[in-house]
């Protein structure tokens, strides 16, 4: 499936089928992230029950720690 990330199309495998999928496949799992679903801000429960569809835009959004 190809989708759009962060502006980019990026062709998924075959096993990254919710949002959660794609969080595990780009190792974000475990860090604090906002994501965006075709220009709409995801709430973090609604990750593993929201399939990702072809042509689907997602923007993952981290925020960086500084000083």
């Amino acid at each position: 499936m190809v989708i759009q990330v962060n502006g980019k199309k990026s062709e998924l495998p075959a096993d990254v089928k919710t949002v959660s999928d794609l969080l595990n496949y780009y190792e974000l799992d475990k860090k604090v992230v906002i994501v965006e679903l075709n220009e709409s801000i995801m709430n973090k429960d609604d990750h593993d029950g929201t399939e990702i569809k072809e042509g689907d835009q997602i923007e993952l959004v981290q925020f960086v720690g500084g000083g």
